[in-house]
């Protein structure tokens, strides 16, 4: 079972787990064992109990990490045992779902005040006075 947060939780019925050769650190030991950790997770049809925005949220933040089918692909190959690069799998997606429970906070339309009005005019006016005042007159030479 694993534990997002204390509401939400998936079953590891859901998760399914595949192991390949892995292209990262590990010398010899690439070449003999699979150490490479790939998770699928069917997102679109999850039982858990994630909240629908908060999967639309996930699939627009992390659209590389869906397939067509609405599954989520996360893989790990950042370590030389399996073990760890599941645990890594693990942290990956529970991150996600973290990350997409956290409802966006809506802008508010502001507009700039009267005052702020008037003092960037005279502070553009001042600017232009002292600008006209550095020029020459071209008219003598």
């Amino acid at each position: 079972m694993l534990e997002v947060t204390e509401l939400i939780r998936i079953p590891d019925e859901e998760l399914e787990w595949s192991y390949a050769r892995s292209g990262g650190p590990g010398g010899q030991n690439v070449n003999k064992v699979a150490s490479k950790a790939v998770l699928r997770w069917k997102a679109a049809t999850t039982v858990a109990a994630i909240p629908a925005p908060a999967r639309v949220r996930m699939q627009t933040r992390f659209p590389s990490r869906f397939t067509t089918e609405g599954e989520v692909v996360i893989q790990s190959q950042k370590y030389r045992d399996q073990e760890r690069n599941r645990l890594d799998c693990v942290e990956k997606l529970t991150e996600m779902i973290r990350i997409s429970l956290v409802e966006p906070t809506v802008r508010k339309v502001s507009k700039p005040s009267k005052g702020a009005k008037r003092r960037r005019v005279a502070d553009k006016r001042r600017l232009s006075q002292k600008k006209q005042g550095r020029r020459t007159s071209g008219g003598d030479d």
